[in-house]
């Protein structure tokens, strides 16, 4: 139906759930060891033989943390949820729950190439929806719930940021390999300098970052 609008807190609520499901689900690649292996191995050696497996959680769990926080700071902005919000949310959902299964793949292949590749494709991906998220409520909501153009634009450029970075990851994979695994720390950079260009505007405005 033209104009369909949808529940917003039965759509937040689900999408809540996807989150904490997608990043408890993480945990589950690392394998314990038996009680067998324990007792023939080395603890230290059991531990260092997983460490790619703690790094695949650690940078995930974090990421799906930000995109998290990300989602809830423009849903707050939404007054209705219509047909093109619940399409990109569904996408962006998608792609959070395929992150445990490429976190697992990118480990269990940590030194390869395409299994790195695949994994930056999929955060490019959540990037990439969140961002059409964070272009459209704005220019949706058309600052009647609290957007001013400013902090539309902030809004925008941050969402565009970790989109651009996880993409260029993922071509650098197979060029400069190593160089690429350290990229995503230009996120932070980034944020960092975009976060004090916009603050004494959005402070002039009464608006938390």
């Amino acid at each position: 139906m033209k104009g369909e609008n949808f529940d917003k807190q039965r759509v937040i609520s689900f999408s809540d759930a996807v989150f904490s499901i997608a990043i408890t689900l993480l945990v589950l690649d690392i394998v314990a060891p038996t009680y067998k292996e324990l007792k023939a191995g080395d603890t230290l050696q059991i531990l260092e033989n997983r460490i790619p497996s703690f790094i695949g959680l650690i940078v995930s769990f974090i990421v799906i943390s930000l995109y998290w926080v990300a989602h809830m700071r423009i849903m707050q902005y939404v007054s209705t949820i219509n047909k093109r919000i619940l399409r990109y949310n569904t996408f962006l959902l998608f792609f959070i729950v395929l992150l445990p299964f490429s976190t697992a793949f990118y480990v269990r292949g940590f030194m390869l190439k395409g299994p790195f590749a695949f994994y930056c494709f999929n955060l490019s991906a959540i990037g990439f929806f969140n961002y059409l998220l964070n272009i459209y409520i704005p220019k949706k909501e058309n600052g009647l719930t609290g957007i001013t153009p400013i902090l539309a634009k902030y809004f925008k450029y941050r969402s565009l940021i970790a989109f651009i970075v996880w993409v260029l990851a993922g071509l650098f994979a197979f060029l400069l390999p190593m160089f690429a695994r350290f990229l995503f720390l230009f996120i932070f950079i980034l944020e960092a300098i975009l976060v004090k260009i916009y603050k004494k505007k959005l402070i002039s405005e009464k608006t938390i970052l």
